[in-house]
This record gives structure tokens, C-alpha cells and sequence, in this order.
């Protein structure tokens, strides 16, 4: 990563955003304080779209990383790699974001194994340091460096969850599916339908949400909403669009298939 440069991973452009409670201000707070922050929520709910915007609304660059089980400490902080003139060192996401005072975001951490997310930890105190221990250097976090989580609790197990150690380190927001007439807003506004067909598509969200934990992990999100109206907006027949967006991604169970499939029958 070019480390030089803040404008790469800056946001040019205003995501659309629509304030569910009051975490636009609880945020800026958290910013203007340099505490590290969780966001917590089901998949699909805007934790990552609120992580972008509230980067564009302060003006600060974002470096994201997709948090996956094969990470490692080395993929966040940097390694030393070989070229035609030998070894250089190469700055990793967690690195350049400390470097140049940017927000970094690891999405969905508790994928990454804990003996790599203990690494963020002397960046979420008072040191807000971050040792690289393979090439001798200390970095003392630049002033406008703030790093941010996010993770779904309802998939956690105990095998899979944040250690105490690093829950403490941070602030957390709750983020939940938003109330009916703001999420009938948002599928409309994102996918270009109309607010009675946004509507119709939030009316079979809420009947899958109430079944989950009999039968279903999650119910289905906002985002997927967002699917299936962006599929109709491009002529594609309305039960045809909730099969392929919403009922075949979700599950794979005929019962609950056959489930989702009257309530998407009753609205359509």
C-alpha cells in the first residue's frame, strides 16, 4: 500500500445514509475522542455503509478490511517482501491507516483467528502504538487515527467471539433493522422502486425476521430488500425477483423455502 497518499482512500462521494437513532452524533463524540468503536448488528443492516459515510461526513480516509479466517497478523500490519533488488518492506491495511490518520475498519473481526486481532490492541489504549515487531520501528498512531469494528453477535458462538480483552477497548453502537417507514425509505431510495412496492418488500422482511431461531439464522435484510427491488426496477417479474434475491439466498430448508414462498405469494 502507498502510504504517501490520503486521497486514495478518501470518500468523494456522500453515501446515502438515514440516521435510524442518534449514532451520527454518539459517532462524532467517539471520534472527536479517538475511541475505538464497535458496531454490532445483523448482516445487512447498514453497518458498513454507516462506517462509510460517517468517513465521508468527517472527511477522513477509510481503509477497510474484510476480516476473513485466513488472515493474518502479517496481512494487517505489513511484511517484508521479495523483488528483483531483494527484500522491502510492505505497509499492511492496519499500518497505512495508523501512518496516515485514516479510519481503519475491520469488517466482520471475528472471522479473523484471535492471535491476529491481538495485535490491534496497544492501538486501542493509551499508547495508540503499534509495534512492527519483524522490522524494529514502533509507530506512534497519527492524532487523526481511529480504528472501528463491526461483527454480527447473533452468529457468535464460543468458539467464535471477541475475547473480553478487546471488547473492553471500545465504544459499541447497536444497529438493528430499521423501523418500517425508514427501511421502506431506504429499499426505495437504493433500488429505485416504488415506496408501495418498497413496502410490499418490507412486509415479507418482517414475516421472515419473526421466524428466525425457528428454522431461520437471520432474517432477511435490508440489503437483500435492496436486491430483489433493484432486480423488479429492471423488469424482472416481482415473485420471480424475491426467489432469486430473497428465498433461495436465505435458506436451503424446503419447509422454510415453501415459508418465504407464501409470504412473498400473499403480497404478490
Amino acid at each position: 500500500m502507498n502510504s504517501d497518499s490520503k486521497e486514495q482512500y478518501l470518500i468523494e462521494k456522500e453515501p446515502y445514509y438515514k440516521e435510524v437513532h442518534d449514532e451520527i452524533s454518539l459517532y462524532e463524540a467517539a471520534y472527536a475522542a479517538r475511541l475505538p468503536m464497535m458496531v454490532k448488528g445483523p448482516t445487512g443492516c447498514g453497518k458498513s455503509r454507516f462506517v462509510e459515510y460517517m468517513a465521508w461526513r468527517l472527511k477522513r480516509p477509510l481503509i477497510t478490511v474484510a476480516c476473513n479466517e485466513d488472515m493474518t497478523a502479517s496481512d494487517l500490519v505489513g511484511r517484508f517482501l521479495l523483488d528483483k533488488d531483494g527484500t522491502k518492506w510492505q505497509d499492511g491495511p492496519l499500518t497505512t491507516a495508523a501512518r496516515i490518520g485514516a479510519i481503519c475498519y475491520l469488517d466482520e473481526i471475528v472471522e479473523a483467528r484471535q492471535d491476529t486481532t491481538v495485535v490491534i490492541h496497544p492501538l486501542t489504549d493509551h499508547r495508540r502504538t503499534l509495534p512492527l515487531d519483524k522490522k524494529g520501528e514502533l509507530i506512534q498512531a497519527h492524532p487523526d487515527f481511529q480504528l472501528v469494528i463491526s461483527f454480527n453477535p447473533g452468529y457468535q458462538s464460543s468458539m467464535k467471539d471477541l475475547k473480553q480483552s478487546t471488547k473492553q477497548r471500545f465504544g459499541a453502537l447497536d444497529f438493528s433493522y430499521p423501523e418500517r417507514t425508514i427501511e421502506v425509505e431506504i429499499v426505495a431510495h437504493e433500488s429505485g422502486v416504488s415506496e408501495d412496492m418498497a413496502e410490499k418488500l418490507v412486509s415479507i422482511a418482517e414475516r421472515s425476521r419473526n421466524l428466525k431461531g425457528h428454522g431461520l439464522d437471520e432474517g432477511l435484510s435490508t440489503r437483500m430488500l435492496i436486491y430483489a427491488g433493484a432486480l423488479i426496477q429492471k423488469g424482472v417479474a416481482p415473485i420471480a425477483a424475491c426467489s432469486m434475491a430473497l428465498v433461495r439466498p436465505i435458506t436451503d430448508d424446503p419447509d422454510m423455502r415453501d415459508a418465504l414462498d407464501a409470504a412473498v405469494g400473499t403480497f404478490f
